[in-house]
């Protein structure tokens, strides 16, 4: 499995003016520190928007083989093999995420293997779940990462998958102060790379439209079983200002498709 498979190393970008990759941009070490720092603050918008509406989607995972496109540091891998899952490997391009998601998954049997999401083999017939969580708004090639998910699943095989929602990726002008008070939608049907203002550098991320989302995965053999956009509950954001704050735009976009 995995034919081309090559062991990550650190990238500086070919070019300055470019922005970076998400595989570059992650191994940038102030971009990581910052990334770590983000995803341990309580609260945060990944915790209280995102993973409950993933949960839910995935759903039971005993004894299911399962596969992680863009991994990060691997803890959600590590919840589900302590949940049951028979197996686990987890793709991520950053070497640094990869050492983290190595050390997460310590003494466990889940895997990580460096490879870019561009490499599109990920095996044939070898697992019953395909995840991937805010990863896919990095890749060129959506259509062709969703094509070889589908060819690494079984009959019946499940996807899930999130990304930042269209609303948020469509216009960078948005992404203005600290809590983002303002919102701005624009050149929505104008799909393709963004520079995005992310963890105090910019980045290279691909927008597609909601349509394009399901049009892909259709496209590659799933049928659409369920499409959210994290709507927040008041159980996971219980102070009042800040459920108000996330209750005015959608943030992700979560999709679940049957193989078949």
């Amino acid at each position: 499995m995995f034919q081309g498979a090559e062991r990550a190393t650190l990238r500086s970008v070919a070019d300055p003016d470019e922005p970076p990759s998400g595989i570059e941009f992650y191994d940038r070490p102030e971009v990581f520190t910052a990334y770590a720092a983000l995803r341990e603050r309580a609260g945060n918008a990944n915790d209280a928007l995102e993973a409950p509406i993933v949960e839910e989607l995935v759903g039971d995972v005993r004894g299911l083989r399962v596969l992680d496109l863009g991994c990060g540091d691997a803890r959600y891998g590590r919840a589900m093999l302590e949940r049951g899952a028979s197996r686990y490997v987890g793709i991520e391009g950053s070497a640094r995420m990869a050492e983290a998601a190595r050390t997460t998954l310590y003494e466990t049997n889940g895997e990580v293997i460096e490879l870019d999401l561009g490499n599109q083999d990920f095996g044939t017939g070898e697992f019953d779940l395909v995840v991937s969580r805010l990863a896919l708004h990095y890749v060129p090639d959506l259509a062709a990462v969703l094509a070889a998910a589908s060819r690494s699943l079984g009959p019946g095989g499940r996807l899930v998958y999130s990304v930042e929602h269209p609303v948020i990726t469509s216009c960078s002008r948005g992404r203005t102060g600290p809590k983002h008070l303002d919102w701005i939608v624009d050149d929505y049907f104008e799909t393709g790379a963004r520079e995005i203002a992310w963890l105090g550098a910019t980045v290279r991320l691909y927008h597609r439209t909601v349509e394009d989302h399901v049009g892909a995965l259709q496209g590659a053999g799933f049928s659409l079983q369920q499409l959210r956009e994290s709507r927040p509950r008041r159980e996971h954001i219980p102070e009042p200002t800040e459920y108000q704050r996330r209750s005015r735009i959608p943030l992700f976009l979560i999709l679940a498709g049957r193989k078949g």
